[in-house]
């Protein structure tokens, strides 16, 4: 099994990188591949649907780094979305590139809605720095709606709250990264 780990921190070994690495050691013998988005340049999406003209591959217009990885993500059986908390949200280097997922879906919300990551597995892995109750669930609602616009399998969502360094982790963060593990490997 092919896993894209996709990390939106900034932080390439900050909280969510470190769980990102448990969550590999776990995964063992599966394909793991993490690409750092701060590593690259990706523009948000611009709404000019030209994508929208290519229903059988990501025709997106915008010329940067997000191509190369869109491929990636085709190519991938798993995808980990993988962000800190930011503001209640998900950080921007992976929420441009989730908005540049519009152009793997046509025809939304009509007869002819399909999409390039259908059936694919996919979860998101959140770190906070605050408790999960009433912090977490903004993301949690985005990501459902995220991967029901996708038809992707949706994992879940994967939150260590309550940790703002790598040391605080700690039993919580290692068992995060064992049920997210066993919850891929699973497929």
């Amino acid at each position: 099994m092919k896993i894209l780990a996709l990390l939106g921190s900034p932080h390439a070994d900050g909280n969510t990188g470190t769980i990102l690495d448990l969550v590999a050691e776990q995964l063992g013998d599966h394909t793991f591949e993490r690409v750092n988005l701060a590593d690259h340049t990706i523009s948000g999406c611009r709404a000019c649907y030209t994508c929208q003209q290519v229903p059988d591959a990501p025709g997106c217009a915008v010329q940067d780094d997000a191509i190369a990885l869109l491929d990636k993500v085709l190519e991938a059986d798993v995808i980990i979305y993988a962000t800190p908390l930011y503001m209640w949200g998900i950080a921007s280097w992976l929420r441009n590139f989730m908005e540049r997922h519009l152009s793997f879906v046509t025809g939304y919300m009509t007869g002819d809605w399909k999409s390039l990551v259908q059936d694919k597995s996919a979860a998101l892995l959140v770190t906070a720095g605050g408790p999960e109750e009433g912090n977490a669930d903004v993301v949690r609602t985005v990501f459902d709606r995220f991967a029901d616009y996708g038809k992707v399998k949706n994992l879940g969502t994967y939150v260590v709250p309550l940790c703002t360094t790598p040391d605080e982790l700690g039993e919580k963060g290692e068992g995060v990264a064992r049920r997210l593990a066993a919850d891929i490997a699973a497929q």
